[in-house]
């Protein structure tokens, strides 16, 4: 049976809890279209607040460390993320490997703590334009999946990777239909390496300026298993929208 369609709002560091009723349209929306799973990740700090105000959504996290507790000030592990009631968390987004210098090694590490912690895991790969430019963005994400992604038995059903090209996210650039059914497919191939036939059930998400105008024309590519949303899942009207491109609302 397919899987349903994946659609992932990353609110980044945005959001108090004056947005909550946002997330409680959204929450109402979402429910009117039981084909498409929907989550957002909030700031932690509205982790807890936004798992008591919503029913069909699934709630993440942005991050985790990798240690379970420990003198790491200002870091949240996923136990506690767990603990704050969130079911998912997001690790080596394209802003955390540039801004904090987080290797692939890092992030499977972040990886593994969270599967530990019996979470759900996204986890990020993508290129920057130059190395695009250059004709290695294959060989760069492939890489970059393939020693970021954990290993073990029973992990498939629990993994989503994201495809987020560096040049897209948030600058109104989308790769070309052409562009991302390319990379899901090497993505798919390297999945499948790894993991045996279990790898062709791993959803694949495809994150870079996807809003309510382009969403329809990518979720219909190849292999795009869902979307991560950035700027386009923080109000319920644009976010909405593409949760519809994704699948009808029920009668």
């Amino acid at each position: 049976m397919p899987q349903r369609p994946y659609i992932v709002g990353n609110w980044k560091m945005n959001g108090t809890r004056a947005q909550l009723p946002e997330a409680r349209a959204i929450d109402r929306g979402a429910a009117r279209h039981p084909g498409v799973r929907v989550g957002i990740a909030p700031p932690f700090t509205l982790i807890s607040a936004m798992v008591e105000a919503v029913q069909e959504l699934t709630v993440g996290g942005q991050d985790c460390h990798t240690q379970t507790a420990g003198a790491f000030t200002g870091d949240v592990s996923a136990a506690m993320v767990k603990d704050a009631g969130a079911g998912f968390v997001i690790v080596g987004h394209s802003e955390r490997r540039a801004m904090h210098a987080e290797s692939d090694a890092a992030v499977r590490a972040k990886a593994e703590a969270a599967l530990d912690a019996g979470l759900e895991v996204i986890i990020c790969v993508g290129e920057s334009e130059a190395q695009r430019d250059a004709g290695d963005a294959e060989m760069v994400v492939g890489a970059q999946l393939e020693a970021s992604l954990p290993r073990g038995d029973g992990l498939v059903p629990r993994l989503t990777v994201a495809y987020e090209p560096v040049w897209a996210i948030g600058t109104g650039r989308v790769a070309a239909p052409s562009e991302v059914a390319a990379m899901h497919a090497v993505l798919r191939a390297k999945l499948i390496a790894i993991y045996g036939d279990e790898g062709a059930n791993v959803r694949i998400l495809y994150g870079g300026s996807v809003n309510a105008s382009n969403a329809a024309e990518l979720l219909a590519t190849p292999e795009v298993g869902g979307a991560l949303v950035g700027g386009a899942s923080l109000t319920a009207e644009s976010f909405l929208a593409i949760v519809a491109a994704a699948g009808p609302a029920a009668d």
